[in-house]
């Protein structure tokens, strides 16, 4: 019952964030003065082939369940308050739940600002700005390909990585000697619901699983005149899952904490991106009642692009991903499990080469191609799917088309 609730209450709020999504677009519309008011939105629909993995889905057919659609905006309501938000729809297959959510819903204040500092309040369901590219993810024309290192990306934790329910503090400071240096922090809690659990934990999972509050920390500094940036990030963020009566699982807590650093280079024709990667993931229970596994995982990937004019941009990336650093190999995990899951569920690779398009100023065409090993990345990952996943290496294409406004 209380499950039930839970998922209505869910409904309600997404209900009526939409709703206010759709009253702001109309005043913005229908007034004459809509400089306070700015309102964006995308379309995109692709194609996607996967060859060897349930990573869109099962029957490894050709598949259209490619689609993302947006509608965001944002209105200066005083010299120091803004409201944004965003709402999309997402049919990505078994990369995550199909349908409608809302991103972000935030309330920014300018707290501060001066000639070298600047301080923004968010308030909210913020938007998480700490990673690289998360800032961009959830923007299929802003991000650098349409499927992202999973490694650090991972698509089955989308809706919590994107942002979640609390306040986040960002300051800017400038200066003409050492640079420009960001720092965020950031307390939320991302709403998980019954759809969004069977992507991660399995259809098995019949109880309910909770996301606790977690904090989120980053720095980012950009040299004086130079084409670099760097950047720090951390994240600590706990899960509680509450397990039914007639239950494959029992009731568990999981911890999962994410640190990365990453570098940038943006020239004028070339780009340059690498991002490295440390994960724990601890979990107490779930399994049975005194499961404890603590693993720490590893991995990094290293891309290029090179504009070979200004509509045609060519992308290269390869990536390497370790569930646990002490068991690259996957050996350990077979054993643990008795030789049902195979070794390779302990790491996945990728090597990626791909091309972007603009037919117009907001007119692209994206298209990539994928050589895969592993599958420590695929849905659901706390129960794997072997019989699905019968092979080591395997590959996939993609091709999406995409118009912004």
């Amino acid at each position: 019952m209380s499950i039930c609730l839970k998922s209505m209450n869910k409904m309600i709020y997404k209900l009526i964030c939409v709703s206010a999504l759709i009253a702001f677009n109309t005043i913005a519309q229908e007034g004459h003065s809509a400089e306070p008011f700015k309102i964006h939105g995308f379309v995109a629909q692709g194609v996607i082939d996967v060859n060897g993995s349930n990573f869109v889905n099962n029957d490894g057919e050709l598949s259209l369940e490619l689609t993302e659609i947006g509608l965001n905006t944002s209105y200066k309501f005083a010299d120091d308050f803004r409201f944004a938000a965003q709402a999309v729809y997402l049919n990505g297959g078994n990369r995550y739940n199909d349908g409608l959510r809302v991103d972000y819903f935030l309330m920014d204040w300018n707290a501060y600002s001066s000639e070298k500092w600047q301080a923004n309040l968010f308030v909210g369901r913020i938007k998480n700005t700490h990673w690289l590219h998360s800032s961009t993810r959830d923007i299929p024309f802003a991000r650098p390909s349409i499927i992202l290192p999973q490694g650090a990306y991972f698509d089955g934790f989308r809706d919590i990585a994107v942002g979640g329910d609390g306040a986040a503090l960002k300051l800017t400071y400038n200066n003409d000697e050492y640079g420009e240096f960001d720092f965020s922090f950031s307390r939320s809690k991302s709403p998980i619901d019954s759809d969004d659990a069977e992507v991660i934990l399995s259809k098995l999972a019949q109880g309910n699983i909770e996301h606790d509050l977690d904090s989120q920390a980053s720095v980012y500094w950009r040299p004086v005149f130079s084409q670099w940036k760097f950047g720090l990030t951390l994240l600590d963020s706990e899960f509680n899952y509450e397990g039914e009566t007639l239950d494959f699982f029992v009731d568990g807590n999981f911890v999962f904490q994410f640190y990365t650093f990453n570098a940038v280079y943006e020239g004028e024709n070339w780009g340059f991106t690498t991002e490295l990667l440390q994960t724990r993931f601890l979990t107490d229970g779930f399994y049975a009642p005194q499961f404890n596994q603590d693993n720490l995982g590893q991995g990094g990937s290293f891309q290029t692009t090179y504009k070979v004019d200004h509509k045609l941009t060519l992308i290269g990336r390869y990536e390497k991903f370790y569930s646990d650093k002490d068991d690259k190999n996957g050996y350990k995990l077979e054993e643990r499990n008795f030789g049902i899951v195979p070794n390779y569920f302990g790491y996945q690779h990728d090597t990626m080469v791909g091309l972007s398009y603009n037919f117009a100023d907001n007119v692209r065409v994206n298209a990539e191609y994928h050589w895969m090993e592993g599958a420590a990345r695929l849905n659901p990952i706390v129960l794997p799917n072997p019989t699905i996943n019968n092979k080591e290496q395997w590959n996939m294409w993609a091709v999406q088309l995409m118009y912004w406004f």
